[in-house]
């Protein structure tokens, strides 16, 4: 379904390229994955910017071939594959961006098709939790981030894009038992920044453990989430600055972008039922827009990994 005719069509911005320049598709009935943009910001605590992550990624992604040479797919022979477009966000509103972005993943996961879905801040995975939860029932969730993103509240407010993995274990969308984050790093409050993950048996991989035991360690620590639906989260700030300069929130001694590359392809064999990138803040990109790049590139992993498993 890989037809790079009028590639140039988005409902929401004018001329722009779609994802790889796959076809530009607003109906998901028929497809096998649907590639969907959630341009919104407003759950940011420092730099905004990432409502125009989506634009810049699929900018970006036009220079990527679509034969993967490393898991050996071409996965748009094997999938019926388009770019959805945005979902309609609210600028002002979290909370009815939120109910947006459920009802948008709802639609599309109702049609039998898997959303790939690209940000925007991390309190948009709050919205496609809900919807995938909503089909496949409570989730494991494999969430690269340098950040756990399981506060309780920021100034007050119970959603925003620190709080996204909280609200969704107390809503029962997330197994927590079945949650492994991967890449936390930096500075925090205080220990009991992870009393919640005590409490609820979240396991965590910090960026030393990365480092020091090896990234096949890690793929085999992911390997037990094998036995259920599989949801993975992406923040580009997993990846150290030096690589992907362009995020909010921005920490020191993260993934290389080529050990990115390798965590996401060690997912090989989960049953992935959705998944998300998030927090690309183009505005805060280097020349040659190095993190926009290697977030088209991360995307064009999952969507490999989507084709394996059919």
């Amino acid at each position: 379904m890989h037809e790079p005719r009028d590639p140039f069509r988005s409902p929401r911005f004018g001329q722009i390229a779609t994802f790889m320049l796959l076809p530009h598709v607003r109906e998901a009935a028929g497809l096998d994955v649907a590639v969907v943009g959630i341009p919104y910001d407003g759950g940011t605590s420092y730099r905004t910017g990432a409502r125009f992550g989506p634009r810049a990624i699929r900018e970006q992604s036009s220079l990527i071939r679509t034969w993967h040479p490393v898991l050996k797919v071409h996965p748009f022979e094997r999938l019926r594959c388009a770019d959805y477009g945005d979902i309609d966000v609210v600028p002002i509103s979290i909370e009815r961006t939120l109910e947006a972005i459920e009802r948008g993943v709802a639609g599309i996961v109702a049609a039998g098709t898997t959303p790939v879905c690209v940000g925007g801040d991390h309190s948009i995975s709050l919205g496609a939790l809900r919807a995938v939860a909503g089909r496949h029932g409570p989730l494991g969730v494999v969430h690269f981030d340098a950040h756990p993103d399981t506060w309780d509240e920021y100034f007050g407010s119970k959603y925003f894009h620190g709080t996204p993995f909280r609200r969704a274990i107390e809503e029962g969308l997330i197994d927590p038992r079945r949650m492994i984050q991967v890449g936390i790093r930096g500075p925090l409050y205080g220990p009991e920044d992870f009393a919640f993950h005590e409490a609820h048996g979240l396991e965590v991989i910090r960026i030393e453990a990365v480092k020091e035991q090896g990234l096949a360690w890690v793929a085999g620590k992911l390997a037990r989430l094998a036995g259920g639906p599989v949801y993975c989260s992406f923040d580009i700030d997993a990846v150290d600055p030096a690589y992907a300069p362009a995020t909010g929130t921005p920490e020191v001694g993260g993934l290389s972008s080529w050990e990115a590359l390798v965590l996401v392809r060690s997912l090989q064999g989960l049953p992935l039922v959705g998944c998300d990138l998030v927090e690309v803040s183009p505005p805060y990109d280097g020349p040659g827009q190095i993190t926009s790049l290697l977030a088209a590139n991360l995307l064009f992993e999952f969507v490999s990994l989507l084709a394996l498993g059919r």
